[in-house]
């Protein structure tokens, strides 16, 4: 099975589905997420052997936060909304609804916030 591992900084605020922000604002937010994900992805993938898209792929999202407060966790996956379109221009799937995301938020890092996300290429598998 394929791995590929990003780090990227904790989303800026007004990504957050709860944010209430000029769309101008957020337009650059979007814009400069998605932009860096792809450019991570894309070395991601170059250091891999060969690499063909995959039809499925799972995602675990490890947030390091800068404090202890409580998080939510649907919160934070779609304040990676753009992260993740970034990551689907990148050609690591053939279509961007092949994610399936899991959410996890470890221990602060006050040092060093940041989400690394692991992608797998996945097989889904019916019953």
């Amino acid at each position: 099975m394929q791995r590929v591992r990003i780090t990227l900084p904790i989303p800026d605020r007004v990504l957050s589905p709860n944010a209430r922000v000029h769309w101008a604002t957020k337009s650059r937010a979007v814009k400069a997420a998605r932009q860096l994900a792809y450019i991570e992805t894309r070395k991601a993938i170059a250091s891999c052997k060969s690499f063909d898209p995959w039809d499925d792929a799972l995602c675990v999202s490890r947030f390091y936060f800068a404090t202890k407060r409580t998080r939510d966790k649907d919160n934070a996956q779609a304040s990676l909304k753009a992260a993740f379109d970034g990551v689907a221009d990148a050609g690591i799937v053939t279509n961007d609804s092949a994610f399936t995301h899991r959410i996890e938020i470890a221990e602060p890092d006050k040092a060093n916030p940041r989400v690394e996300i692991t992608i797998s290429q996945w097989r889904q598998h019916e019953d």
